[in-house]
């Protein structure tokens, strides 16, 4: 696989700098568990090899279409991705997607090119040293761009599980420290843009910031850096603490979750709306961490290890087919109708725009298309969605009852 697939990571990786900035401690404890990754991270990491691969032919011009092409079709063969029972998937499963995606990022990168007079610099896989701000720090822009007085910085994301902005994100003004430091004296940067590219939940979000306001922010860095690395400081529980190898055993966040004492002085009888939302805020965590500690647990009970009052038993059984083909043409021929046999059902809207792709979506079946108010739902203060104006809900569900 290209050089994407191999990047070392730091104590400090900018990838978990919204947790180690959040809890400092964390860093240095997560170094007593093994990396163990995951389909989704494996997935990605293709994905950011195929995306290498175009920026360095469509991009850099480095290598022409035919050698893309040649390497393209290696790296799919070299590949095996797998799911998350350990079945390796097929590839025609995943890298028409893949290929459809990473023809967009770069596409959204030539755009940007496109915005200068003048050809721009560019430079793809750059390893990035922010260590003047962070201990040992460094990693690597998936693309960066300079031209004029701006620097722009460019990261694919291709999971689907989590919404990544580029506001405040940490990772990505680490990226642009290291790139300021290591440019800064070939070009006269003013203004840094970050935008992260998310084609698979459709998102493009960007940052700017001056290099003054980056600079400020990486002297508050600074210090909680420097105690993250000698692995000092509060431990601090939160919705950071998802991705932490530590977070099943972490005690912080046990006594965290099963702690009632705020409560215990209050009124015995009723709890008020401000206690009622801070026990909402631990609740939406509570199930993750108990799910948490059931993988740890059923893991180590797995491993030989003694779990006490619990064990490892065979969950609920189910039937596959050996050779489904071989199955219905038996059927078939054994006087079976086979419209019995298969289901005919419309996509959702959905799954037809994954299917066709969301320009063509858009231009053939946008007009049947409409959007439909989603039912309220309870989210945090710090969710990006405007609330619902509660007086105008109010107005409309009198006028219903009259």
């Amino acid at each position: 696989m290209s050089a994407a697939a191999e990047r070392p990571h730091a104590l400090l990786a900018p990838s978990a700098a919204h947790r180690w900035l959040a809890c400092p401690p964390s860093a240095r404890l997560e170094q007593r568990f093994p990396d163990t990754g995951s389909p989704y991270a494996a997935e990605g990491t293709l994905a950011h090899a195929v995306a290498e691969l175009k920026a360095k032919c469509h991009l850099l011009k480095a290598i022409n279409k035919r050698k893309l092409s040649v390497e393209l079709k290696k790296l799919k063969e070299s590949t095996t991705l797998y799911d998350e029972a350990g079945q390796a998937r097929d590839p025609e499963t995943y890298w028409p997607e893949i290929m459809r995606h990473t023809d967009a990022y770069i596409e959204h990168i030539q755009e940007i090119i496109h915005s200068f007079q003048s050809t721009p610099y560019i430079a793809v896989e750059k390893r990035l040293d922010f260590s003047a701000w962070v201990p040992e720090g460094f990693g690597t822009g998936d693309c960066i761009v300079i031209g004029g007085d701006t620097l722009h910085i460019i990261d694919l994301k291709y999971g689907t599980g989590v919404a990544v902005s580029a506001e405040n994100n940490p990772q990505m003004r680490l990226y642009a420290l290291g790139a300021w430091d290591t440019y800064r004296l070939f070009f006269p940067i003013k203004c840094v843009r970050m935008t992260i590219f998310q084609p698979r939940r459709d998102s493009i979000t960007s940052e700017e910031i001056t290099v003054e306001e980056l600079l400020a922010w990486g002297e508050w860095v600074r210090p909680i850096a420097a105690q993250a690395y000698r692995g000092e400081g509060e431990f601090s529980v939160g919705e950071h603490c998802r991705f932490c190898r530590a977070k099943a055993q972490c005690r912080a966040r046990a006594e965290y979750y099963l702690s009632l004492e705020p409560y215990q002085e209050k009124d015995p009888a009723l709890l008020s709306n401000e206690e009622i939302g801070e026990i909402l805020h631990r609740a939406r965590s509570l199930a993750d961490w108990a799910k948490h500690l059931e993988e740890y647990a059923l893991a180590a009970i797995l491993n030989g290890e003694y779990v006490p009052g619990w064990k490892a038993v065979e969950g609920r059984t189910s039937r596959q087919y050996t050779d489904i083909d071989a199955c219905f043409q038996h059927l078939i021929a054994n006087g079976i109708d086979e419209a019995i046999l298969y289901e005919r059902r419309p996509l959702s809207v959905a799954q037809l725009e994954k299917a066709l792709g969301k320009k063509q979506f858009t231009e053939l079946a946008g007009q049947f298309i409409i959007v439909e108010p989603g039912k309220p739902t309870l989210a945090p203060e710090s969710d990006k969605r405007p609330a619902i104006n509660t007086q105008i809900q109010a107005k409309d569900v009198f006028t219903a009852i009259n």
